[in-house]
């Protein structure tokens, strides 16, 4: 057996394109929406830089080649992830989420529902968004549970030759668009079912093309974090969309659903690691450089030393973790979900973890904003735990149902 994480020629070229247009592109996006109040304002300021990923054709670089774009799979766009969330969040979750937003029609749309909504990103032009509006006021870690619990709230009825959508949805990236009238595309998680329909038909994903009639932007959540990236709340009145915008078949919602969330498990992994890479750096400088009033640079003591030791090795580990998850997602091993989780919780929770303790090596001056990157850092790291479903509400629940699973195979993530 040959055990081999070397990057290819191909991935060599990638990932150095990517690091060059973070350094020449995303470096943009701070004096851009600096002074910028508002989330909304932060978010319209983006849109020039983002159009021009897009023109570099980073957008058809990351949607997979069997779709039109130049995409080789998730160890390729694991290699840009960590590239741009290392030098900015917020422009690089929105080129990210787009993926995500379309990710239901790459596996479950028809040539017809492929053909008319995937040109627009596929042309190097504009600034386009699809969006997936799964999550909902109040939670949606029990998305699926039947009544009495709540559920997926959002409905989506027949009336005559169209559906009719009603209902919120909050947490998504870039639903609201640039206009606040809706994303591009946005692929919609919707109760379609009678009551008592069991969970595994209640449920069905549809295409709504934006701007739409129906839909309204009712806010922009203010972050802790990702200030740069439109995080909206969205309602759905009356939206009609032909009987034809059925994602697979109706009722096939939930495994769509679950199917759509396991590849992004790994990227938010690669999210963590990019930021823990950026503190690693800059706390490494920082020791390297700062005496602190000492006779010698801080990097000699041997606390110091130790501490940048656990960092460095912490990083490596969830780097290849998170590789080995995209890898085996790519290859459709064994054990890919499993990975997949691990990677998600094991790098998210890392990263904040990391990230404080490098806090240390730097001092109170790692509390000063003006002073460096490590709070900017800190405040994007603290929501990978508790997004794309969160570590302990969805992504151990999943873990615990494989542990229970009577044919589960411990060895199986070896492969």
């Amino acid at each position: 057996m040959a055990i081999d994480f070397s990057l290819t020629p191909e991935q060599r070229e990638l990932r150095t394109a990517a690091r060059d247009a973070a350094a020449s592109i995303l470096t943009e996006v701070a004096p851009a929406v600096r002074g910028l109040d508002t989330p909304e304002a932060r978010w319209k300021a983006t849109r020039p830089i983002y159009q021009h990923l897009v023109e570099q054709g980073w957008l058809r670089r990351i949607l997979p080649a069997p779709a039109g774009g130049e995409g080789q799979g998730l160890v390729d766009l694991a290699l840009v992830a960590e590239e741009f969330a290392m030098v900015e969040s917020g422009v690089s979750l929105t080129l990210f989420a787009v993926t995500l937003g379309l990710t239901p029609l790459l596996m479950a749309g028809n040539e017809e529902q492929l053909r008319e909504h995937l040109p627009r990103f596929l042309a190097a032009e504009g600034a386009p968004l699809a969006a997936f509006a799964f999550s909902e006021p109040g939670g949606s870690a029990n998305y699926d549970a039947p009544p009495p619990a709540e559920g997926i709230r959002t409905t989506a009825v027949r009336d005559g030759d169209d559906w009719v959508i009603n209902g919120s949805k909050k947490w998504v990236s870039s639903a609201g668009g640039w206009d606040g009238a809706g994303a591009d595309v946005i692929t919609v998680v919707c109760r379609t079912g009678e009551p008592g329909t069991p969970p595994e038909q209640a449920l069905s994903v549809l295409l709504v093309p934006g701007p739409a009639d129906g839909i309204t932007l009712d806010t922009s959540l203010d972050l802790l974090g990702h200030k740069a990236h439109q995080t909206p709340v969205v309602s759905f009145h009356d939206v009609r969309v032909p009987a034809s915008a059925v994602l697979g078949a109706p009722g096939a919602g939930r495994d769509l659903v679950a199917a759509s969330f396991t590849g992004t498990a790994a990227l938010v992994g690669v999210f963590a690691l990019a930021k823990m890479r950026a503190a690693f750096e800059y706390t490494l400088e920082f020791a390297r450089t700062q005496s602190r009033g000492g006779a010698a640079p801080i990097i000699g003591h041997q606390a110091i030393g130790y501490a940048l030791a656990d960092a460095k090795g912490s990083i490596e580990a969830v780097r290849y973790l998170c590789w080995k998850a995209c890898h085996a997602l790519d290859t459709s091993a064994p054990g890919a979900l499993e990975l997949a989780l691990h990677a998600k919780i094991v790098g998210s929770e890392t990263a904040v973890r990391v990230i404080t303790d490098l806090m240390r090596v730097v001092g109170i001056e790692s509390y000063d904003e003006q002073a460096g990157p490590l709070p900017e850092l800190l405040r994007d790291a603290l929501v990978y735990p508790v997004f794309d479903g969160g570590n302990m509400g969805v992504r151990r629940r999943q873990l615990h149902a494989l542990l229970q699973g009577p044919d589960y195979d411990p060895c199986a993530t070896w492969l």
